[in-house]
């Protein structure tokens, strides 16, 4: 326990590293302005935020509303309303995301009778794997269409990606909440495209900030795996 905890912190300051350099880099040789200093602080709060949630604490949440309204505006401003809308969505859900991860700790508690209760983590669920290939089907069947959807109707200067960072975002961020650990997996799926789109808008702090974030699901992977043990 105590080895995973040193582990965490490591993970979380070259986390926090990597978009400071990003941001400094970018700034000194002019590649791209971005977002600017709004960028470093809402990279920094992801960062917090999906690090805790690797670790199944719950205070991923308070970092998490933090990072939802800083990052909101940022994609006002290059106008991926897509991601305005899951942004929005995130709000909402964090709030029940809160009183479903307490319930979660509360058998926690129930279960083990040592110091380790009080680390204040969650104990993962696992999804059948028929039920995970039905999810699957749903979120590309969902992304194309709001891909579509965005093109036809809006100014979305990236639509597809936008859609295709969005619909399996709203899935993985259900299946969060509920504590099962497959939604590592679509998360992967959504950094990696999100790397590519904040690549294309110029924004290199957040782009920095996803491809962390795709390390970070390997990792919560390996951790939530060992929560269940």
């Amino acid at each position: 326990m105590k080895r995973d905890r040193i582990y965490d912190f490591l993970f979380l300051g070259l986390g926090l590293l990597v978009q400071i350099v990003t941001f400094w880099i970018s700034r000194t040789l002019s590649f791209s302005d971005g977002g600017g200093w709004l960028s470093l602080i809402s990279g920094c709060l992801g960062i917090c935020s999906v690090c805790l949630a690797a670790q199944g604490n719950i205070y991923t949440y308070l970092f998490g509303f933090a990072q939802v309204m800083t990052y909101t505006y940022l994609c006002w401003t290059q106008r991926f309303y897509g991601e305005i809308a899951i942004n929005a969505y995130y709000f909402c859900t964090m709030i029940y995301g809160v009183i479903a991860w307490r319930r979660h700790l509360a058998v926690a508690s129930d279960d083990k009778a040592d110091s380790s209760a009080s680390t204040a983590l969650i104990v993962p669920r696992r999804l059948a794997p028929s039920l995970l290939a039905g999810i699957a089907v749903a979120i590309l069947v969902g992304s194309v269409l709001a891909g579509l959807a965005l093109s036809a109707w809006t100014d979305d200067t990236q639509p597809f990606l936008d859609a295709f960072t969005t619909i399996p975002a709203l899935v993985a961020q259900v299946l969060m909440i509920l504590v099962y650990r497959e939604h590592w997996f679509i998360w992967l799926a959504v950094d990696i495209l999100s790397v590519v789109l904040w690549l294309r808008a110029g924004d290199y702090c957040m782009a920095a900030q996803y491809a962390f974030w795709c390390a970070n699901c390997l990792y919560g992977l390996r951790r939530w795996r060992s929560l269940e043990k």
